[in-house]
This record gives C-alpha cells, sequence and structure tokens, in this order.
C-alpha cells in the first residue's frame, strides 16, 4: 500500500490556493495530481485539517459481528453447518445477506476451524486408489 502524502506537503499545496493560486496550478507546481489538490482544499476548508485519512483496515466486519451471537449458537446446534447454510439461516431468519466468503472470513478471525469428516476422508482416499489402479468399475 502507498503511503499517505506528508502533511507537509499538502499544507503547502493549501497555502498555495488559499495565496491565490488555482488548484490546478498549485498541483502542477508542487508535483501532485489536480484531484488531490481539489480534495485537500475542500477538506482544509470543511474542517480545518490537512492531515491525511487512515488507510487500508477493515472497513465492514462490525455488520457480521452484530450476528456473532447467532452465527456461535448455530454452529453450536448443528456442529456440521456449512457455510452457505449458515449464510441461507442469516438470510431467511434475520434477513442479513452474507456471501459464504464472509462468514468464512468471520470464523477465520474468531480462531473457529470446522473438522472435516476423517471417515470420508479415508473413503475418498480409498477410492482414489482403486481408481488409479484401475480397479474401479467402468475403467480399463
Amino acid at each position: 500500500m502507498v503511503k499517505p502524502i506528508s502533511e507537509d506537503l499538502r499544507s503547502r499545496v493549501i497555502a498555495a490556493v488559499e495565496a491565490g493560486l488555482s488548484r490546478r496550478a498549485a498541483a502542477d507546481r508542487f508535483g501532485v495530481a489536480v484531484a488531490s489538490a481539489v480534495r485537500w482544499v475542500r477538506e482544509w476548508r470543511e474542517s480545518g485539517t490537512a492531515r491525511a485519512k487512515p488507510q487500508g483496515g477493515d472497513k465492514r466486519s462490525q455488520r457480521i459481528e452484530a450476528y456473532r451471537d447467532v452465527i456461535l449458537t448455530a454452529i453450536e446446534s448443528q456442529v456440521d453447518i456449512t457455510l452457505v447454510e449458515l449464510s441461507e439461516m442469516l438470510s431467511a431468519k434475520h434477513g442479513a445477506l452474507f456471501a459464504p466468503s464472509t462468514i468464512w472470513r468471520f470464523l477465520d478471525r474468531h480462531s473457529m476451524t470446522l473438522k472435516k469428516n476423517g471417515a470420508r476422508q479415508r473413503a475418498g482416499s480409498a477410492r482414489r486408489a482403486r481408481s488409479a489402479a484401475g480397479l474401479v468399475q467402468g475403467s480399463t
């Protein structure tokens, strides 16, 4: 991620505009984008600050965090519930639309992993071994 432009440069661009330069001329003079100069001056006039806003980070997880107890209760009541089933349950019962990937990130954030069925995995590996040996029906 790119670092924000220094507060010093922002202040100099704003000072140049306040001294009479156009935003475009100030942007050219200091080697910044015209759109940046426009935003900086607007922010300066609205709030009196030239400081950069925080960058990055999670801005939307609070939506799903509001359903934390609902999700945890659903997992406790049905241990083998799938992400799609959780998504459908949230939509049907609470009108909250979340993609299964969003639910996965929620579970991952809370260090919750769902164990795979060991018996099913062993059966799958046995099928693959028979298939490789040509023992599965229909293979030659």
